[in-house]
């Protein structure tokens, strides 16, 4: 026959359960955010709250890895050794308590309030509060100067001119060497640097080859996406956080983007990436807002471009792309459409880039280095093979970062903390001239509307989403407000994004 357990030996089961549940939730919570900060920065707690509740199909295993180092196992093994000691550590008779309830309440407020001071440091690692007191102040942003492309008059030219799009995962002007307004020993991006000095550069400083700032909702690559092209930040719907489009919902279905206007402009349309598409929500975004095409990895092997069961990195290195990317943009040229081509690279993305053989080794040793380096080479190399097509006199090529590199570990060895990081940009054959090219602030929401103008289109004001025609010399919002201002209040709440953009 079974003993019966006793009261008491149930309530300290019950309790010791209890406990190793907080305990794991707060370690949990606690090293997730420190490596999340390592890894990526204080990027925000909404680019947090994105990643938690959209797709994360094709991530790169390095980063599962670290994660399962860094995170999860000090997790256990901290929860474990807690637990230990207080209450499984032998203790002196003359010290023991009497009563078992005794015994139990010392150890069990303990571990409440090493869980509540775990919380408390993973809240502000993760700049938690600053995202809720976001979420309690509303912002009249859009009330106010929210230009909606359904209500613009937008002329596209009589002969509508063809656009290659290149994003550059974390491509900075940090790379560029101090003499330049870099922040480097050495120039690590020559190449890059040539191309904006030699066309069109939107520069921050008096310098030609300058750069754009980061913004709330922007300083992930799929926020930076929606900022380019819809010309807002992208924000968490608080009612319903699953509405980002991988969860079965609409993404942002109220908005009217760069996408949507080329299409019903007769455009055909390519999107192409180097990882798995589903990543962050991509897919659902450009899907459902009228994107023809979407190449990724896997389209990438039914091709023929790389082997079936090709795997680096976040997918494929962009030396494979480019090549994918040329076969791709010879087969739009041949339609009778004019075509929009838009593609994300990726081996400059954290930690440490991904170093392919065309790399070259560095004078630092840094990794990174070597990966930017040959980023810079890989895109002149594209850019020239472009300009030698028979299409190119009617094409414009734009070149820009996505956001700041997350690469924190990097950018705490190698570059000032008080220098201002800002985001590279290029344009080439555009079919507009720029009334002002230097001291520009602005920031992705303004390559909304300027994207159009660089391809011929005539936009009424001036203005499309929060962005403004960088062309026209008009003042942009970062301009008007100054980056801090506006930084401000694109993080916080806004009931007309929530009603106008996620319904």
């Amino acid at each position: 026959m079974v003993p019966a357990v006793s009261a008491s030996r149930k309530g300290r089961i019950c309790a010791i359960s209890l406990c190793s549940a907080v305990l794991f939730a707060a370690f949990l919570g606690f090293f997730s955010a420190r490596w999340f900060v390592s890894v990526y920065g204080r990027i925000g707690f909404d680019s947090i709250l994105y990643t938690l509740n959209s797709s994360l199909g094709g991530v790169e295993p390095e980063l599962l890895v670290s994660y399962l180092l860094k995170a999860l196992l000090p997790c256990a093994v901290s929860t474990a050794l807690v637990i230990y000691l207080a209450f499984f550590r032998p203790r002196k008779k003359q010290g023991k308590y009497e009563g078992g309830q005794r015994r139990l309440t010392g150890p069990v407020l303990l571990c409440i309030l090493l869980a509540l001071i775990l919380l408390c440091i993973a809240a502000f690692d993760c700049e938690l509060a600053d995202y809720i007191a976001d979420q309690l102040s509303d912002s009249p942003l859009y009330e106010t100067y929210y230009a909606d492309p359904d209500s613009v008059k937008i002329t596209f030219p009589e002969k509508k001119r063809n656009l290659i799009y290149i994003m550059l995962e974390s491509m900075e002007t940090s790379y560029l060497s101090k003499e330049l307004g870099g922040a480097m020993e050495e120039n690590l991006i020559p190449e890059l640097y040539d191309l904006a000095a030699e066309n069109l550069c939107f520069s921050n400083s008096k310098a030609s080859v300058g750069g754009y700032h980061t913004t709330a909702g922007a300083t992930w690559t799929v926020g930076s996406m929606v900022a380019q092209t819809a010309g807002i930040p992208l924000k968490t719907p608080t009612e319903d956080v699953n509405k980002y489009g991988t969860q079965g919902e609409a993404f942002l279905p109220g908005v009217t983007t760069l996408t949507n206007i080329l299409h019903d402009a007769g455009y055909t349309q390519a999107l192409m990436v180097g990882s798995d598409i589903r990543f962050g929500g991509r897919d659902a975004y450009f899907s459902q807002h009228d994107m023809d095409e979407i190449l990724d990895i896997y389209t990438a092997r039914k091709d023929g471009i790389i082997p079936k069961d090709y795997f680096v990195w976040w997918g494929m290195e962009d030396l494979h792309l480019f090549e994918y990317a040329k076969q791709k943009i010879n087969t739009l040229s041949k339609n009778a459409e004019p075509f929009a081509f838009t593609m994300l690279t990726v081996d400059t993305h954290h930690v440490g880039g991904y170093q392919c053989e065309l790399c070259e080794e560095s004078v630092s040793g840094e990794t990174y280095d070597q990966s930017i380096s040959c980023s810079s080479r890989q895109v002149a190399d594209f850019v020239e093979w472009i300009q030698a097509q028979p299409f190119y006199e009617n094409t414009t090529v734009i070149i820009v970062g996505d956001h700041e590199s997350m690469d924190n570990g990097y950018f705490e060895r190698m570059v000032d903390e008080d220098y201002q990081r800002m985001i590279y940009n290029c344009f080439i054959n555009p079919a507009a001239k720029a009334m002002r090219k230097t001291g520009r602030h602005w920031a992705a929401i303004d390559l909304f509307p300027t994207t159009l103008a660089s391809i011929g289109c005539t936009i009424e004001g001036n203005r499309l989403g929060l962005g403004t025609n960088l062309f026209s010399g008009q003042v942009t919002l970062c301009e008007k407000y100054g980056f801090e201002v506006l930084n401000d209040e694109l993080g916080k709440s806004s009931d007309y994004y929530e009603e106008n953009f996620w319904n």
